[in-house]
């Protein structure tokens, strides 16, 4: 059997608020699946989240949709030290907080350009804590890298899905691109 046929394993520690297959973030409970695949140093997801990000909260808020954001660790060799799987565990950090959402947003607001360092664990740490995971376990959290193994894979199960470029965006398990117009209809006609 070849590498690319083998299934990523389950990581021992899943964050709170994990999909039932464990590689993505639940945002909510309405009748569509919006799946978010995103690298948190990508800055293409960032213009995502700052044009689509709204509508799909208010999605969310209007119990339309159910979104699940899927963290990938794509892109650590634009770091000098591994930035994208770093900021993945660490938002499985503020998702055992109830902040994902609100950190995952922080993190585009303060991403660090590709190429260099990324943000340090103390800056990952302070993110979360300005979104209010104040508490001494979000920063333990952060620190220790408790959930490496998990954004390795959430980025394994996305390629064994066909992702291969950040941001993809999925309804109902159908690829639309990843723009606003296009994802408010295919939610629409889902909805249907």
């Amino acid at each position: 059997m070849t590498t690319h046929a083998r299934r990523a394993s389950v990581p021992r520690h899943i964050p709170a608020g994990a999909s039932t297959s464990g590689d993505g973030i639940v945002v909510g409970a309405g009748p569509v699946t919006i799946d978010v695949f995103v690298d948190f140093l990508c800055p293409f997801c960032r213009r995502f989240e700052e044009t689509a990000g709204p509508t799909l909260h208010a999605m969310v808020n209007g119990g339309l949709a159910t979104v699940v954001y899927h963290p990938m660790a794509f892109l650590d060799e634009l770091s000098a030290d591994a930035y994208s799987s770093r900021a993945s565990a660490s938002s499985g950090c503020a998702s055992d907080g109830g902040a994902f959402v609100e950190y995952a947003e922080a993190l585009f607001a303060n991403q660090p350009p590709e190429g260099g360092p990324g943000l340090t664990d103390d800056e990952l740490a302070e993110i979360g804590r300005l979104v209010g995971l104040d508490g001494p376990a979000f920063g333990r959290c952060v620190h220790a890298h408790a959930y490496l193994d998990w954004a390795a894979y959430v980025t394994a199960m996305a390629m064994e899905r066909g992702v291969s470029g950040t941001p993809t965006v999925l309804v109902e398990d159908v690829p639309v691109p990843a723009n606003l117009r296009t994802i408010t209809a295919a939610v629409a006609a889902a909805a249907r």
